[in-house]
């Protein structure tokens, strides 16, 4: 499997991992106090960490560091976007598009050499 896929793979199920980490709890604890919310979110960002930092050693042994950053706005955006609509019962907003459309220009520019 190429170096890039394994590092996106990696890098969108730790990025699912953060976002509930980061969001989860506005939905799910939001009665709670935020000491509660902010250790369950601690707990949940562990996982994430221990999938991001070894996706990033994968990936930068052929992706330079400018390049691992965008791959990981770009997952980010994907994995938002659902979690966003699905999970916290937002709007699915037109919004979306033009940001993912400015992240292709940042790919764009960030991979062409």
């Amino acid at each position: 499997m190429p170096i890039w896929v394994q590092t996106a793979l990696l890098l969108s199920l730790s990025n699912i991992f953060m976002t509930f980490a980061w969001y989860g709890h506005l939905r799910t604890l939001n009665s709670k106090p935020w000491a509660i919310a902010a250790l369950l979110s601690w707990g949940i960002a562990l996982f994430e960490y221990l999938i991001m930092v070894p996706a990033n050693r994968i990936g930068y042994t052929e992706l330079n560091v400018g390049q691992l950053k965008i791959m990981q706005e770009v997952i980010t955006l994907m994995v938002f976007v659902p979690f966003s609509v699905l999970f916290m019962h937002q709007p699915l907003k037109l919004d979306y598009l033009w940001a993912g459309l400015c992240l292709l220009g940042a790919v764009y520019f960030i991979f062409r050499s």
